[in-house]
């Protein structure tokens, strides 16, 4: 279920002001799995984002705009 985070054209702001920013980004991989790392988001596009991690992951880095909508990636500022 998509939980209210606002319009597209909103979430695609919002996404654009963490740019080039150090955030805390927390990935659900399903079955209670989550995946923790810090990092920065270095493209976006109309589609999706990018990230960049600071550490080694790897794992999936770039993201949908309707999979931060849905819940699945959060993202937070350090």
């Amino acid at each position: 279920m998509i939980k209210k985070v606002g319009t597209l054209s909103e979430t695609k702001e919002k996404i654009k002001s963490y740019l080039g920013k150090d955030l805390e980004i927390k990935v659900n991989l399903g079955r209670n799995k989550f995946v923790s790392y810090t990092g920065t988001i270095t493209n976006v596009y109309p589609a999706l984002f990018q990230v960049t991690p600071s550490e080694f992951y790897s794992g999936k880095t770039s993201f949908s705009y309707s999979e931060y909508m849905c819940g699945l990636v959060r993202i937070k500022e350090k």
